[in-house]
């Protein structure tokens, strides 16, 4: 079930638990939420779990699926995490002080095409 297999990340069962008790996860915990649930569920159970945000309608969930979709974002690495959480109040990373909290790389095991697109963005990178 996809949404087990997102579980084997504390961040994400704090995002998960927190948007099923209908709590506002903030604009970068939803972004960050769907840039990593997108790899594990299909687009309406994703919708349907932004919705469960207080102020996240269904027209903002599927405008935020299509973004993140549409520009095929990669889940975002953990100082980014930790970037966006500093620009909202409820906490996306649950133990920021942890340093191996919230690597989602290291907790979750993504489809091949989000690595290949990150190594030929660094060897993009690299040539410039």
């Amino acid at each position: 079930m996809p949404v087990e297999e997102l579980r084997k990340s504390k961040m994400m069962v704090h995002l998960l638990d927190a948007l099923d008790a209908g709590q506002d996860i903030g604009h970068y915990g939803k972004l960050t939420f769907a840039m990593i649930a997108r790899h594990f569920m299909e687009e309406d159970e994703l919708i349907s779990y932004l919705q469960k945000a207080p102020d996240c309608s269904e027209t903002d969930a599927k405008a935020l699926f299509q973004q993140v979709q549409g520009k095929d974002y990669n889940p975002p690495k953990r100082d980014r995490i930790l970037e966006w959480q500093q620009q909202q109040d409820f906490p996306i990373c649950p133990d920021a002080n942890d340093p191996d909290a919230c690597n989602v790389y290291k907790e979750l095991e993504f489809p091949e095409h989000v690595y290949e697109h990150i190594s030929s963005y660094y060897a993009h990178k690299s040539e410039t």
